[in-house]
């Protein structure tokens, strides 16, 4: 009965589909943004310019990780767990706020260090000063807080009214090439700045006031862990760019971030879910409710497959005319590396599941940890061995090997416990529905209707006939998708009448 009572105490407070409405709200928001400004903005800068700010942002992402020490998925944790304890949660929130603070004045200085030692690093001495802009807006966001406190609702709105800031800042303020230090700005503007506001709205949910007595030492371990499971992940997340930096041209750092740029976009989605299913799953776990965290785990795996397969195949049937259309024809040098890493799509949305929303709550972290590192090291070799030689697209190969190592770390230890939720798995269906839509789709380049028409009328008729044909077979998790909407519609139009 004690735990009945407190699972549907927590769920008053929150709905896990409304918070799975405004992530997706968000991660639209996050596809629509880089949809206008990165076809105005690589077009200006060409690929020596977006490469120059995506070279900065990368090697800046190193000290914003030590900076953060793990905090973003620990915080989430430790945070979601005592919650409903006012006086615990402004204990823990002021203590990660401590850490995090001291770190972000370390990874300053290292920063620093670094740019009067390193060359390479010099050239861009001003761009990456800007862009170490995110060590400060990190440490005051506390984006750890409002996500294990569910408040995806306030999330959403306020990144939303920031990125439209941004949106009207880009058009008016980028114009020439030269202008890669006000995109480089804009960027972080965008992505940072409402921390700002975190700050500030944090006195809703804790006490800005010093508690003093504050116990350190018990975060140090865990957050150690998930500080380098945060190493490992970010050092494979941007080490292609980095050393195609190091080792080839901006041109190069250019071609391959048109290809991640459309493929982070595609990311966010497929992982949108398991986003919000970590601090409910982690909530589960503490309050012994494993039926319950092994029933929304099932399901997240079956969303994954279910999404993250018709993206992957359509964009690299698409790619040419993707990247033209978000680029321009300058970036061909872009469509390989592209198709090359398409596939990650899901394998990092399944990683997304097993590693942070089922090994993390189920106190696993070295795990995680252990297949991040497997992960850093093929491609750290594969990026070696190929980047000399075909660059980008060799960057690309690392990336797409390196997922599917983690991968089958993880599924290795999982696999007792995930193994049921593959089997329920409709493959057949997937996998025909993709062919059919495939097929018929890639009829539309015949018709040679130019770049944005072919790609909407493409993307209307593939994923429409796939989700058709999935609706028909019946597929469990879309008729229950469908079902909710339908009567979202039908409740409004009632209370319309």
């Amino acid at each position: 009965m004690r735990v009945n009572r407190v699972e549907r105490n927590y769920m008053k407070k929150t709905s896990l589909k409304m918070n799975f409405m405004m992530n997706a709200v968000l991660t639209i928001s996050a596809f629509i943004f880089p949809l206008i400004t990165f076809p105005y903005v690589s077009r200006i800068l060409l690929p020596e310019g977006t490469g120059k700010v995506s070279f900065a942002t990368s090697i800046v992402s190193y000290f914003t990780i030590l900076a953060q020490l793990g905090i973003p998925t620990y915080g989430i944790r430790v945070c979601a767990i005592v919650r409903d304890d006012y006086e615990k949660l402004t204990r823990t929130v002021q203590e990660l706020f401590i850490i995090n603070v001291v770190m972000s004045v370390i990874s300053y200085i290292a920063l620093f260090i670094s740019i009067s030692l390193i060359q390479r690093l010099q050239e861009d001495k001003t761009l990456l000063l800007i862009v170490s802009a995110t060590i400060f807006f990190n440490a005051i966001g506390m984006e750890w807080l409002y996500k294990a406190l569910e408040q995806y609702t306030y999330i959403t709105i306020r990144s939303i009214i920031f990125k439209f800031i941004a949106l009207v800042a880009m058009f008016l303020l980028v114009h020439q090439q030269s202008d890669y230090l006000k995109y480089g700005a804009i960027s972080i503007f965008a992505a940072s700045a409402s921390n700002v506001l975190n700050f500030i709205h944090s006195k809703k949910y804790i006490s800005l006031k010093p508690v003093g007595n504050y116990n350190i030492k018990r975060h140090i371990r865990p957050v150690m862990i998930f500080f380098a499971m945060s190493c490992a992940t970010t050092i494979y997340t941007n080490l292609d760019t980095v050393m195609l930096g190091f080792m080839t041209s901006n041109t190069d750092v250019g071609y391959y971030n048109a290809a991640i740029k459309i493929k982070t976009i595609l990311v966010s989605i497929v992982t949108s879910l398991g986003v919000v299913l970590l601090p409910r799953a982690s909530y589960y776990v503490e309050h012994q409710m494993m039926n319950e965290f092994y029933r929304i785990t099932n399901k997240a795996i079956n969303f994954v497959f279910l999404v993250a397969s018709p993206m992957m195949i359509y964009f690299i049937l698409f790619a040419k005319e993707g990247i033209f259309f978000l680029s321009g024809h300058s970036y061909l040098g872009a469509v390989m590396p592209m198709q090359i890493i398409m596939p990650t799509l899901l394998f990092i949305g399944l990683t997304n599941i097993m590693g942070i929303q089922m090994l993390v709550p189920l106190g696993k972290e070295k795990v995680v940890l252990c297949s991040e590192v497997v992960g850093v090291f093929v491609d750290v070799v594969i990026n070696i061995l190929l980047i000399p030689k075909v660059a980008s697209s060799g960057a690309a190969i690392g990336t797409l090997v390196a997922e599917i190592s983690v991968f089958i770390v993880q599924y290795f230890v999982l696999k007792d416990t995930v193994k049921s939720a593959f089997k329920k798995v409709n493959y057949i269906a997937i996998i025909s529905s993709i062919l059919i839509s495939s097929i018929l789709s890639s009829m539309v380049k015949k018709l040679q209707l130019g770049l944005f028409i072919t790609l909407c009328f493409s993307a209307i008729l593939f994923f429409g006939i796939y989700i058709f044909i999935l609706t028909i077979i019946k597929e469990p998790l879309i008729i229950e998708i469908e079902k909710q909407l339908l009567n979202k519609i039908f409740k409004k139009h009632k209370k319309g009448k």
